[in-house]
């Protein structure tokens, strides 16, 4: 949608649970010291817009312009009109996660979109360290690039490579980002969900066919001895405690997801097995640079990714029935 007058912007903003709307709000036009506008090109919307949406966020204030997986183009500098893609988690930069080179987990994180308004409008300011240059990416790849970082800062925190088999609970797109750059690892992977239709459109649209759904009997024949890793990108405690019998001994369970629930598991299995748990939060510059590398090689398959591109104008109508028809979606994005 355009802006209807000079210095003004159309934004996406969740005024509150069930209500997302168009609102205009003031266009930045000069940039803190240390940030650089960005003129928004496509935003992709993932689960935990859909969950503002439904007012299951426990961290957010409403109203909220949502939108944190996002590109645009460089709109000040010598540098303008260049594509990049924006790295929505604002760390602090002083806390000891950040002195450590881990500012995905900064003690006082910011997530454009969670904790402060996001980019589903025309221009916002970034932190100039936030953005990377997205070269060979069209704008709607571009803005896929965040979501996929996350599943490949998960694999990368995992060390699971060739020879291994790994295990991937929940094929949402997290899931499936997860279980693209495990196989771009090297690993044998298989996936496990609840819905049929989810691994059918895996193995379709993917090649993924270790498919496998709750209650199947897995661990028998080549699959006897276990998973050399487990990630699980369900968001379900259950699913989360299921997955630590289905882990080999020596192997991992890596947390791509969270839960509000405490998980238990027993002791002397996961000694016996010299297990490791990890949590996986957020991504690295290096897991955006991998990630874009890997779209460029033509490694992982976007168009398959894409399941709509909408313009933001058209958003409003159809939010409420893309938050109940998101199990069949993979992707969908949204141009200013």
């Amino acid at each position: 949608m355009k802006d209807l007058s000079q210095g003004q912007m159309t934004c996406g903003v969740c005024v509150e649970p069930g209500t997302f709307a168009l609102e205009q709000r003031t266009r930045p036009e000069q940039a803190p010291e240390g940030y650089r506008l960005v003129d928004i090109a496509a935003i992709g919307i993932c689960g935990t817009d859909y969950h503002i949406f439904e007012g299951k966020h426990p961290f957010l204030n409403y109203p909220r312009v949502i939108g944190h997986e996002l590109s645009g183009h460089l709109a000040d500098g010598p540098d303008a009109g260049q594509l990049v893609v924006v790295n929505p988690y604002i760390s602090c930069g002083t806390c000891r996660a950040c002195r450590r080179g881990k500012p995905n987990c900064c003690s006082a994180i910011a997530v454009l979109g969670v904790h402060t308004d996001g980019g589903m409008c025309a221009r916002i300011a970034v932190p100039e360290q936030n953005l990377y240059p997205a070269e060979g990416l069209t704008p709607v790849q571009a803005a896929m690039v965040e979501f996929l970082a996350i599943g490949a800062h998960a694999v990368a925190r995992s060390g699971c490579g060739a020879g291994d088999r790994v295990l991937v609970t929940g094929a949402g797109p997290i899931g499936l980002g997860t279980a693209l750059f495990a196989r771009i690892a090297g690993a044998e992977v298989h996936l496990m969900d609840l819905s049929a239709k989810r691994l059918s459109a895996a193995a379709e649209l993917f090649g993924f066919h270790d498919t496998h759904q709750p209650g199947d009997t897995i661990l028998t024949g080549d699959l006897a001895e276990g998973f050399d890793a487990v990630f699980d990108a369900t968001g379900n405690a259950t699913a989360i405690e299921a997955g630590f019998p289905l882990v080999a001994h020596g192997g991992i369970t890596v947390l791509v997801s969270v839960v509000k629930e405490s998980i238990t598991f027993a002791d002397s299995e996961f000694h016996k097995r010299e297990s490791q748990i990890i949590g996986s939060r957020n991504a690295l510059k290096a897991d955006f640079d991998r990630v874009m590398a890997a779209i460029r090689a033509g490694e992982v398959p976007t168009d398959a990714i894409a399941s709509a591109v909408l313009p933001l104008a058209d958003l409003p109508a159809q939010f409420a029935d893309l938050t109940k028809a998101r199990d069949h979606l993979i992707k969908v994005l949204v141009t200013p």
